[in-house]
Order: structure tokens, then C-alpha cells, then sequence
């Protein structure tokens, strides 16, 4: 039986859609995101000198979220959460360059099933091929408004791409905002925008600024040329007592002239602000067009720009990357100028598009929707996040290769165990630049072992594939009960709607309990 015939047969029901009707008003969502944007790149976060005038609009009219985390803090596998509500380590895109898994299913796909039209705009990076994707248009979305990075590429002269991928070109005075991906990406949702205003309808932009080679016209390109990024106090963290692959990736950035120049990036932060102004369209557009819309902001992730004698992004889930942006703005359903103190996760975005777009939130995703947030930024949407890493890249050998990392964060105690290195635990409320390892406190060690504890029950209730017992006997904690049978569970995947229930082994009948003693 194919998609549609399930859905005509099995109705609405099936997946749980809460249809609207005739008389109700069009729900709509857009989501806009940036890329490499860590959290106090905004102004609505911290004053720093750069200039985000219309994302600081957006918090003005909305919800802030103060500390809002990525699941894994590199551009596809935190797409690959955000778009499908399944963690890295279960959807397939545990790297970049890895394509997600054939039974995992995009927000677009679970929407558009049930008639709501949706558009997806930029960069994508989720179908397993290189930087610019394939320029086709995978299920879920709507065709005439794919635009990928390949797509953006295949409308330029052979001179041109190579333009278009040098910083360099900045210096050329007849650069204009109309060459750019960014400007294209608008000029696409705007056009979205104005044509289906009043219809039900989910909208993704997904910028790739400020993500190098960060061109951008006059005069972003020439605004930061004598701006330094404000120094932080872990600029120069000695890495003593961290993890050893911190260390070999630090090595050749240990020099103080290397760090400084971290944080003097013109182009970098000119494209910033440049793509703030982009954003700034889009939005104008919603106001004309969708003025009661759900608008969500975000990034992928940030950058060290030097903390911690760091660079770019990577297997270390410090604040500086692993934390992001997130303004969430509906009128006359969340406050405006209200602020979210409690830790979120984008793990929980693709299940809240679900209920305002009036479905159900399917047990296979890994999030739950974060709605009573977005109206009450008082809730705190759950006791903890957690974040991990597996890879940076399948095509490349370098940033450290394979490193496999867990991390849960409570508000306050961010613990992380870095399976093939050491371990790390930080107080964030009394040390927020993660300085001082409290792994080896034993006035710590309630906590740690909390979190510990935690950490391992989240994933073997997300059936992440790398569980095993080496989580849980660390040196610092030797007595960690382990057997070679783990919890002696089996837990398969639960239905929601796009395949056969699945059948248990010893009998071959439909699974009642997912989970269950094997």
C-alpha cells in the first residue's frame, strides 16, 4: 500500500492530525536560521559592539530563550534533529555528509501528508552528499521553492562560483546584495510569503551566512574592520585538566597573537549582520503577509572565535558552540519582551511545529513539544538537555576524527563523558566559562553521579547504538554496576504511521510493548 492510499484508507486519525476547520484561522509557522551564530552574537544577549538590529526586534516582540542548545554542534546534525525530532545517534547523521536514515521521517514530510503546505529555502545539508547538497528536492516540500546551495551554483557563470566561494570578493565594489545566496533565499520567501499569507503553511529559510567564505555587500564588508569581539576569561585556558583531545587540537593555536586574531573577523562578522539584514526582510514580509504567524529564530551552531584556545566548531560541547540563539514571536499567544531562564533543546522543535500546526507528536520522535514555553516562558520544558557528538565530517579526515561524546546539562552542571579521552563536569551558574574541572571533586560527586545516572538512561530510552557498559564504569566512578547484558531490553521502534507495526522475534506477531525484557 503507498503514502497515499494508507492515508485515504487509515484517515487523518492515523497519525493523529487535529484537522482545522473552514472557519478556523490558517496556523502558520516560519522558521528562520543562520549558520555558525553562537548565543551572545545577538544583542538582545549581550552588547558586544555588533550590530543585529532586527533579530533584536524579533526578541523585543517575543520570547527569549536564554539558554537554548543545539543536539550536536555542527551544521548537519543539528539540522538533522531540528527537521525530524530524532537525535543524530538515531536518525543517521551522526557527521556531516551522512544521510539520514530510511525510516526517519522530516517535519516537512509529517505536515505535507496531512495538507499543509510547506516550503523549505537554503541550505539543507541532510541528503548525504557534499557541502551544496544535490539540488533535488526531497519528500516533503515543495518544489517550486527548493533552493539548495547546488541550485544557487548552477545559476552562476564557472567565474562566478569561484567568486562566490572567495572571501576576497568582498573587496570588489560592484558586489551587490543581488549576487548572494542570502538575498536569493529572501527574494524566495518573500515570494512564499506574498502567494500563500492565507493559508496553513510551515516556511523554513535556512540561511548560510555567516558561514564562510562570509561575503556580503558594502557596507557589512568594511563595518568591523577595527572591531575585536570582546574577550572572554577562558581565552586562555590552559587545558591541564581537560580532556587530551582538546589539548592535540589546541596545539597549534596555543600562541596569544593566534587567539587575538580569532576574534578580529571582519568578513565574519559583517556577513553577520549582513544576513540579520536579510532576516530583516523576511520578516517585514510576515508582517505584511502573515502577521499572527509563529516565528522561530535559531542557529545550528556557534563558534569558539579562540575560547578555550579553540577554533571553528567541534567535539567539545562548550557554551561558546554548543549553545545558540533561539527567539520564538506569536502574537497574542507569547508574551513580548518576556525572557526563558530554563534550558531548551532543538531535540524538542520538530514535536512543538507539530501541535501548533494541530498533530500529534508521534512516540518515535525523540523531543516533546515546548508550546507551554513559548505562551508561559516561566515553564521549564524539562528537567535537562543533552547533547552529543560522533563526527565532524565522513569525508574528512581531520578535527579529530571520531570522538564519541555525551553531555547532559541541568541548568546549572553541564557533565560530559568523552568516551575515548577523559571526562569533564563544570558548575556553569558559578564558573560560566567552564574552567574548572570538577570531575574529581568529591563534593561534587553527588551530583556528577546524578547526572551520570541520567545520562545513561537517556540513552538507552533514545536506543542510541553506542550504549554499552563503558558509559557507565568511568574511572571516577568504578563501583557503577555493569554487565555484559547491559539492561537485558530490547526496545524496537514505535509506530507512527509510515510503517508495519513491527513483529516481535520469538513469535512473530505484532510487539504490544515496544520496550520490554528480552
Amino acid at each position: 500500500m503507498d503514502r497515499r492510499t494508507f492515508l485515504e484508507t487509515a484517515g487523518a486519525g492515523a497519525l493523529g492530525v487535529t484537522r482545522a476547520t473552514a472557519a478556523d484561522a490558517p496556523r502558520q509557522v516560519v522558521m528562520l536560521m543562520t549558520d555558525t551564530t553562537r548565543w551572545d552574537m545577538l544583542n538582545c544577549y549581550r552588547n558586544t559592539g555588533l550590530k543585529t538590529p532586527n533579530l533584536d526586534r524579533l526578541a523585543a516582540q517575543g520570547v527569549r530563550f536564554e539558554r537554548a542548545y543545539s543536539c550536536q554542534p555542527v551544521c548537519g546534525p543539528a539540522r538533522s534533529a531540528l527537521f525530524t525530532g530524532t537525535w543524530p545517534h538515531s536518525n543517521g547523521v551522526w557527521g556531516n555528509s551522512m544521510p539520514l536514515g530510511q525510516t526517519c521521517r522530516t517535519i516537512g514530510q509529517r505536515v505535507q501528508d496531512h495538507g499543509v503546505r510547506t516550503a523549505y529555502i537554503g541550505k539543507w545539508h541532510l541528503d548525504g552528499a557534499d557541502y551544496f547538497g544535490t539540488g533535488r528536492c526531497p519528500a516533503g516540500w515543495d518544489q517550486r521553492y527548493w533552493y539548495d546551495g547546488r541550485r544557487y551554483l548552477e545559476e552562476l557563470s564557472g567565474k562566478d562560483r569561484v567568486r562566490s566561494r572567495d572571501t576576497s570578493t568582498n573587496r570588489d565594489p560592484a558586489l551587490t546584495a543581488d549576487f548572494l545566496f542570502g538575498h536569493r533565499c529572501s527574494n524566495r520567501a518573500i515570494d512564499f510569503l506574498s502567494g500563500h499569507g492565507a493559508e496553513t503553511f510551515l516556511l523554513v529559510v535556512s540561511y548560510d551566512e555567516p558561514h564562510g567564505p562570509f561575503l556580503c555587500p558594502r557596507p557589512y564588508s568594511e563595518m568591523y574592520k577595527d572591531f575585536t569581539f570582546p574577550v572572554s576569561g577562558n581565552l586562555e585556558d590552559p587545558l591541564l585538566t581537560k580532556p587530551e583531545h582538546q589539548r592535540v587540537w589546541a596545539e597549534p593555536r596555543l600562541d596569544r597573537d593566534a587567539q587575538i586574531a580569532g576574534l578580529r573577523q571582519p568578513d565574519f562578522f559583517g556577513c553577520h549582520t549582513y544576513s540579520d539584514y536579510e532576516i530583516g526582510r523576511v520578516l517585514d514580509a510576515v508582517d505584511r503577509y502573515a502577521p499572527n504567524a509563529l516565528v522561530i529564530y535559531t542557529s545550528d551552531h556557534g563558534d569558539f572565535l579562540g575560547a578555550h584556545q579553540l577554533s571553528g566548531k567541534g567535539p567539545a560541547p562548550y557554551d561558546e558552540i554548543a549553545r545558540i540563539p533561539f527567539l520564538v514571536r506569536w502574537p497574542n499567544r507569547a508574551p513580548e519582551g518576556a525572557v526563558c531562564p530554563h534550558p531548551i533543546s532543538h531535540i524538542d522543535v520538530a514535536p512543538t511545529i507539530l501541535e501548533v500546526l494541530g498533530m500529534q507528536v508521534p512516540k518515535t520522535l525523540d523531543g516533546k513539544s515546548m508550546l507551554g514555553a513559548f505562551q508561559n516562558p516561566g515553564v521549564r520544558p524539562g528537567p535537562a538537555v543533552f547533547l552529543e557528538w560522533g563526527r565532524y565530517e565522513v569525508d574528512h579526515d581531520g578535527f579529530g576524527g571520531f570522538q564519541l561524546i555525551r553531555t547532559v546539562f541541568d541548568g546549572r552542571y553541564k557533565l560530559t563523558i568523552n568516551l575515548l579521552t577523559s571526562d569533564e563536569l563544570y558548575d556553569i551558574r558559578n564558573d560560566p566559562g567552564e574552567m574548572v574541572n570538577l570531575i574529581p571533586s568529591p563534593e561534587h560527586a553527588g551530583v556528577r553521579n546524578a547526572l551520570h545516572d541520567s545520562l545513561i538512561e537517556w540513552m538507552h530510552r533514545t536506543r542510541d547504538p553506542f550504549r554499552g557498559y563503558y558509559w557507565g564504569r568511568r574511572p571516577w566512578r568504578p563501583d557503577y554496576p555493569v554487565a555484559w547484558a547491559g539492561l537485558g531490553m530490547t526496545r524496537q521502534r514505535e509506530d507512527d504511521g509510515y510503517e508495519p507495526r513491527q513483529l516481535v522475534y520469538e513469535t512473530g506477531l505484532e510487539m504490544k510493548e515496544a520496550v520490554r525484557k528480552k
